[in-house]
């Protein structure tokens, strides 16, 4: 085995590295970081990529890489983990949901990012040219966001090559959360690629998403659910011996439906996530700030809530909730 780089950071066999990737600044607009670890074994294997903080209030995540950091043995790995442990670190110093406080961006829809760029393109440049690249497969790690109430699930993205999709769908069930919404929609032109994970499968690496946590908080439960998940792909790609066996009994959520506010207001929730739903049933309502009912949301199908906002503020074109359509097949029906 030889030493493993990502930018100036270098791992000895059977070390831990750490350090930083600069983000350059441009045209005014100030630079940032990215923090990150590299784990690398003695013997040869995968490349796994994990990466917490591309949404700065997903907190599990950002916290379970810390513990990891410090519980996975190089000694025994076989292969290298990678660590990036806040991608959008003006979003995380900034207490902000979804968007970027420096240029108003999701970094999760900017991928693969331009060198040209403002803030987020530029992060989003730097980890898929130092980090995505020298990855076999990747873990992209979030968690219900600040305003969230969500329950854990995994992302399986269906498209793309068919060795990929099929490697990708079995580190979902390696990860081993039992709610796995199936992607048919993501896009194919690596140029364009949009998400992280994306970002990867269309340059031929197997990838998924992961959701564990909700409501920015940093629990317990959802950091043990992310250590396991990472542990159980670790065992699936041979990386270490032991770790979880993959989920058994999986749901496949073959039809999901993101639904967005019409209107900026308060809202109000009239359900809870994991809650299984009739079509029409409401989901919540939107006021104006003195109490007037401007948007009443109903539910598009029989599904459960995935996740629902659980906070006041609401913007016009912001989600409000997820309702996915579960089946014990992951074959598309319709």
């Amino acid at each position: 085995m030889t030493p493993f780089t990502i930018g100036h950071v270098t791992a000895a066999p059977g070390t831990v590295a750490s350090g930083v990737l600069p983000v350059a600044g441009h045209h005014g607009e100030a630079g940032t970081i990215v923090p990150i670890s590299i784990v690398h074994g003695r013997t040869p294997g995968p490349v796994l990529l994990l990466t917490a903080g591309v949404h700065g209030m997903e907190y599990a995540p950002i916290v379970a890489l810390q513990r990891m950091r410090e519980s996975i043995d190089p000694a025994t790995l076989r292969g290298t983990i990678v660590m990036v442990h806040v991608a959008n670190m003006p979003s995380f110093l900034g207490r902000t949901i979804y968007y970027s406080p420096i240029d108003g961006k999701n970094l999760n829809r900017v991928f693969p990012g331009t060198a040209s760029g403002t803030i987020s393109d530029r992060i989003a440049e730097v980890i898929t040219r130092e980090v995505i690249a020298k990855a076999t497969h990747v873990l992209d790690l979030h968690g219900g966001d600040g305003n969230e109430s969500l329950r854990p699930y995994s992302y399986w993205v269906a498209t793309g090559a068919p060795a990929v999709a099929e490697d990708s769908r079995a580190m979902a069930l390696a990860f081993g959360l039992d709610h796995i919404v199936v992607d048919y929609d993501r896009p194919t032109n690596p140029a364009e690629s949009m998400y992280l994970s994306n970002t990867a499968i269309t340059r031929g690496k197997p990838a998924v998403t992961t959701e564990c946590g909700c409501l920015g908080e940093v629990s317990d439960d959802a950091i043990a659910l992310i250590e396991r998940g990472v542990a159980g792909v670790m065992r699936h790609l041979g990386m270490h011996d032991s770790g979880p066996p993959p989920v058994a009994k999986p749901m496949w959520v073959i039809k999901d439906r993101v639904l967005r506010a019409s209107a900026t207001g308060i809202f109000i929730p009239a359900v809870r996530r994991e809650q299984h739903v009739r079509q029409g049933a409401l989901i919540g309502k939107i006021t104006d700030f003195h109490g007037h009912v401007l948007e009443e949301i109903p539910a598009p199908f029989d599904g459960e809530v995935l996740y629902v906002i659980a906070t006041p503020p609401v913007s016009e074109g912001e989600p409000i909730a997820m309702v996915g359509h579960l089946s014990q097949s992951f074959e598309r029906t319709e």
